[in-house]
């Protein structure tokens, strides 16, 4: 009996010592952790300091990621200054492992966000991530972009399709292929890298150069935003939104092959005898009737039925783009572009859309950017024989 109590009280004491032991090592490794956030939240707070434009921060590796979307979680919203760090950073570690920060310059505090992270190609997650967390957008990193959570954009992914008008009567850049009812071309491929981005579907619709501008500016809207030969202007910009450009254009001349040194200059086209063929309602019809006032102006309105018909000897000249003109030289032997590195106008092609769709105007102009810093638009512009000026 003796011999049991006292295996019962030797027993007792270990296991009360393991208790001790267990809770003294316990209490050392929360005072290890809170360390360790401390240490994580004075770099993140220094980085911040060089950083006041905003930043996202893996804090597991003191690295910034180059691609993403990075959106901020509702539990550590408004957090800021450096007494609030600490938990953000606690947050991070226990979830995804990211930092956004920025400076506002409206109160001078820097605010700090925990984060995820979501892959470029999740956009509808992200922005629903974001509206469950009550933020206001989700930011792209690869190109800067902010997608407002309840935004044009947001509408198009929801949807999962993004509409783009398109005349496709434009060889290289908008093709309508009447055999396959399929549209082709440089301008359809910019769309779809647009659709792809936004990892959405893409489809077109059909408008034309004589009713352009009422059916981008139609309510309800027929399509999200216009793709092709459109030409940068300010007139258009005045009533519409155009992103940057990403094609240099100029305004042109198609003849026949022969009469490749008669017309060497606008002086020698704009005589009554000479025929000058253009396409309804566009930038060719009004730059005609402002520089050719002798010549005989036909208007024709299929413009790409208009090079055969120089071709066959029904007009002597078309006014045409340095971006169309290449085309029908390579492909039918009986034209010729004899002005096509001296055009008449400079000027550039981009995407046309409805004002008010800031957040969609600033995708656009971003993924332009990103296709031209990455080179993927110089190869589009190599695949159809076009000339690269950026």
């Amino acid at each position: 009996m003796k011999r049991t109590r006292l295996f019962l009280l030797i027993a007792l004491l270990a296991v009360c010592g393991t208790i001790e032991f267990t809770s003294c090592s316990s209490n050392k490794e929360n005072v290890n952790e809170l360390s360790n956030i401390t240490k994580i939240a004075d770099q993140v707070w220094t980085f911040s300091q060089s950083h006041p434009d905003g930043f996202t921060l893996d804090v597991r590796t003191m690295t910034e990621p180059t691609e993403g979307i990075s959106v901020s979680y509702a539990a550590t919203q408004g957090s800021h200054s450096r007494d609030q760090l600490d938990k953000v950073v606690r947050h991070a570690l226990e979830h995804d492992g990211y930092v956004g920060g920025w400076y506002n310059s409206n109160d001078g505090l820097y605010y700090f966000d925990s984060s995820r992270v979501f892959p470029e190609d999740s956009l509808r997650s992200a922005l629903r991530f974001g509206k469950d967390n009550l933020q206001y957008s989700a930011f792209i990193l690869s190109t800067y972009t902010d997608i407002p959570i309840e935004g044009k954009v947001a509408e198009i992914v929801e949807r999962g399709n993004i509409c783009f008008g398109t005349t496709g009567d434009y060889r290289p850049l908008s093709f309508l292929e009447p055999s396959t009812g399929e549209y082709w071309g440089f301008g359809i491929e910019m769309a779809q890298s647009i659709a792809d981005y936004l990892d959405v579907k893409v489809s077109f619709a059909p408008t034309s150069w004589p009713t352009l501008t009422a059916d981008v500016m139609a309510e309800p809207q027929k399509f999200d935003l216009a793709i092709g030969g459109i030409t940068i202007t300010d007139a258009r910009r005045e009533i519409m939104d155009m992103s940057e450009g990403y094609l240099g254009n100029g305004k042109t001349i198609l003849c026949r092959t022969e009469d490749a040194t008669r017309f060497q200059s606008l002086a020698d086209i704009d005589k009554p005898e000479v025929r000058v063929m253009v396409n309804p309602g566009g930038l060719n019809e009004k730059f005609a009737n402002e520089n050719l006032t002798h010549a005989t102006i036909i208007v024709h309105p299929k413009n790409e039925e208009i090079p055969s018909l120089v071709a066959e000897g029904q007009a002597d000249i078309m006014i045409t783009e340095i971006t169309e003109a290449p085309y029908y030289v390579q492909t039918d032997s009986r034209l010729a572009a004899p002005l096509l590195n001296s055009p008449f106008t400079h000027g550039e092609i981009g995407v046309l859309m409805q004002k008010g769709q800031e957040d969609l105007l600033q995708m656009v102009n971003n993924l332009i950017e990103k296709k031209k810093a990455d080179g993927s638009l110089r190869q589009l512009h190599e695949k159809y024989g076009l000339v690269y000026s950026y």
